[in-house]
């Protein structure tokens, strides 16, 4: 037979947490443009990169397949390398989360009704239901 586990957290440390997260996301959101301006032009090298690696590897293509386009004088060659090994180009990788304007009201706006209300609470703990409310914020 299971038995219901009580977990209260001290007010104080949610209030902290809390704290902590908004400005991270304030932060986060303030420098959303540069940091998506970075890593387009890390994408930009990386596909660089994978040209690169692809011409170097031509040798070994198999499968080519071609597509000569007469009206715009373009041609376009697809063809299958090998991608074993370690001089493969990574992908770079987002390091944040991109958030929509609406988003980020929104979430702000959550975030600082529930510390307006837990700064205005004499309870020294908050309870498992509470914790339920703000835990996606942490």
């Amino acid at each position: 037979m299971s038995r219901a586990i009580s977990v209260k957290v001290a007010t104080p440390k949610v209030i902290k947490a809390l704290e902590t997260k908004l400005a991270t996301i304030k932060e986060t959101y303030a420098n959303q443009d540069k940091l998506e301006a970075e890593f387009q032009t890390a994408l930009t090298a990386w596909n660089k990169a994978l040209a690169d690696f692809a011409l170097s590897k031509i040798a070994e293509a198999t499968n080519i397949r071609t597509s000569v386009r007469t009206w715009s004088n373009t041609m376009n060659i697809d063809f299958d390398v090998p991608t074993g090994g370690k001089d493969f180009p990574e992908m770079p990788e987002r390091k944040f989360d991109q958030m929509h304007q609406h988003t980020y009201r929104e979430t702000v706006e959550e975030i600082e009704n529930a510390l307006s209300i837990l700064r205005m609470t004499d309870e020294e703990t908050v309870n498992a239901s509470t914790m339920k409310q703000i835990a996606r914020y942490l």
